[in-house]
């Protein structure tokens, strides 16, 4: 397994859409995924779409459980229904340093294939409905800034800028 690169606002492959997985049992696509894995943890987050490490493909991975040893694949996920919305909380490995409150359902229902391609239906609430947002979000090329408003988003690409001469 390697811990690959996460691409960084303003680069524009956050905001492409992603190809959905045909060959899921392909060797290259089960690669992706213990790399994702691996490099969410290393990143330490709860969360990684393939876009963030500048891969097209429909794969996300989660893990919100509080060893951090319960990794959760998502292969052409979609949300088919939400319920009830919150602003929560949010900051993005994409986006190092800028945290905010966005718009967020409270339940989802999320369909999507697994790492052997079969595929799954679960209700998802709390922190992991959250994060199943966050992470579809990345793979239709949406990022939690862009529910900001324009003054919101405007500081937080200024206070990435800053991040980024300090930290290069």
């Amino acid at each position: 397994m390697t811990v690959r690169t996460i691409i960084q606002l303003p680069d524009p492959r956050l905001r492409e859409e992603t190809a959905s997985v045909q060959n899921i049992a392909a060797p290259e696509i089960q690669t992706l995924i213990d790399d994702m894995i691996e490099t969410m943890y290393a990143a330490e987050g709860v969360g990684l779409a393939a876009t963030q490490i500048a891969v097209s493909k429909r794969i996300a991975v989660i893990d919100v459980s509080k060893e951090h040893d319960q990794p959760m694949v998502l292969i052409n996920p979609a949300i088919t229904a939400s319920e009830g919305e919150e602003l929560m909380s949010e900051g993005c490995l994409s986006i190092p340093g800028v945290y905010d409150k966005a718009p967020r359902a409270l339940r989802v229902t999320l369909c999507a294939q697994d790492r052997t391609g079969k595929p799954y239906e679960i209700e998802a609430d709390g922190l992991l409905a959250h994060a199943i947002q966050h992470e579809v979000d990345h793979l239709n090329g949406k990022l939690f800034i862009d529910y900001l408003s324009p003054l919101k988003r405007q500081m937080a690409r200024k206070k990435l800028e800053k991040n980024k001469r300090r930290n290069p």
